[in-house]
């Protein structure tokens, strides 16, 4: 089992050094279009919505937030596993804060949005991998503190449409 999570963080940063676009090796950070469509958290008090970058091209996903000094508080980037063309939840999701400057929030789903795993505050420019610790098929980066402020929680749902299965939640 250690081994083949190891294996998995090797992949991951392999996958990391191979597909960083010529902009993040520049130093400058990479544009994503927002989304037409809201991202919305479903919590107990209420549903909140996010203007959404996709973060789902691989020099995207490499890139992430690299490099920005300021993400709007209602906006969050969405990211997919990379195991195939349909984002899976067979593993685990890993994801890392080099070269960016800004704390996150980080929210893993699986495959039909709801949320599997929480990552809370962390540190900016830090090369240590930051795991989902259970299978994930989605990754969203919020700005830190938005889910204690928003109390955003493991089993509550998010949906967009390109999570592409219905969410079911105990908790709604």
């Amino acid at each position: 089992m250690k081994f083949l999570k190891r294996k998995q963080i090797i992949q991951f940063i392999l996958f990391l050094c191979a597909n960083i676009s010529s902009a993040v090796i520049a130093g400058k950070p990479i544009e994503i279009p927002t989304d037409p469509n809201f991202l919305i958290i479903n919590t107990e008090q209420n549903a909140i919505f996010y203007e959404v970058e996709i973060a789902f091209l691989q020099t995207q996903a490499s890139a992430g937030l690299m490099y920005r000094t300021d993400f709007p508080r209602n906006r969050a980037m969405l990211f997919k596993n990379f195991l195939g063309s349909m984002p899976e939840d067979k593993q685990e999701m890993f994801m890392w804060m080099s070269h960016t400057s800004l704390p996150l929030d980080i929210i893993f789903l699986n495959s039909k949005g709801v949320i599997v795993s929480i990552v809370e505050n962390t540190l900016p420019f830090s090369k240590n991998i930051i795991s989902s610790k259970v299978p994930a098929a989605f990754a969203i980066e919020l700005n830190a503190g938005e889910v204690a402020d928003k109390k955003i929680q493991q089993g509550q749902c998010v949906m967009h449409p390109v999570i592409y299965e219905k969410c079911e939640s105990d908790k709604l």
